[in-house]
């Protein structure tokens, strides 16, 4: 099947710009509009919570800032853990298919933290000089899923430390976890596109199995019931 896959997404003549503005049919458009309106709410709702603390940062109201800390780790945990299923569920029905779609390296300099930098520095030099199509598209996704893992961990460190022994959480920490927010956006961002070229490159045929999985483990992402005989 990879095989097959291969050949198919050979014939295929759009880039990924191209298919960001490309058409899909209903079912699908459906299933990309959901998962894609889930993930933008919830980082909006991450973003709304880290603007608030920076501005009680900013009239020095630490204690007040301090209160937003364990929120903003839960819905960063939120935003990541859910991110992390779809760039699963895309992988997966890729391996299993062959399902090939465009994909463009990861930027360092859409990132600001060190070690997204790094692993997309590496990623992109790798992918160019070293893998074939389908594995420059396997590499991305597991570049992706490494960095909001790193991002995941530091933020949760980062809130645990600045809390410990201190009745306020400082600006500066706050200041660090704008920079894994700022990433964890950009990662939102080449997942949205990833998925849409993975629609651009899904044959119809594979639609119910891919929207199987991806509810399966997300019911809630979608707000679609799973249906009989899945969990």
């Amino acid at each position: 099947m990879g095989v097959i896959g291969a050949k198919r997404a050979r014939q295929r003549s759009r880039s990924v710009r191209e298919d960001w503005f490309a058409w899909l049919p209903n079912e699908m458009d459906r299933l990309f509009d959901a998962t894609r309106g889930d993930l933008e709410s919830s980082n909006v709702i991450l973003s709304i919570t880290l603007d608030e603390a920076l501005s009680l940062c900013e009239r020095r109201e630490f204690e007040r800032a301090m209160e937003y800390s364990e929120v903003f780790a839960d819905l960063f945990d939120r935003l990541a853990n859910r991110l992390s299923l779809v760039v699963h569920t895309i992988r997966e029905h890729g391996s299993h298919f062959g399902t090939l779609p465009h994909v463009t390296p990861l930027a360092s300099s859409n990132f600001r933290g060190s070690t997204a930098q790094r692993i997309s520095t590496m990623s992109a030099l790798l992918g160019k000089a070293v893998f074939s199509s389908r594995m420059r598209f396997f590499h991305k996704l597991n570049s992706l899923d490494e960095i909001i893992t790193d991002l995941q961990r530091d933020t949760r460190s980062i809130v645990v430390k600045a809390a410990q022994g201190s009745p306020v959480f400082s600006e500066r920490a706050w200041r660090e976890l704008e920079v894994r927010g700022y990433d964890l956006n950009t990662c939102v961002g080449e997942t949205t596109v990833v998925l849409k070229s993975f629609f651009c490159a899904l044959p119809a045929e594979e639609l119910e199995p891919f929207r199987g999985r991806l509810v399966a483990l997300v019911p809630a992402l979608l707000g679609i019931d799973p249906g009989p005989g899945n969990p």
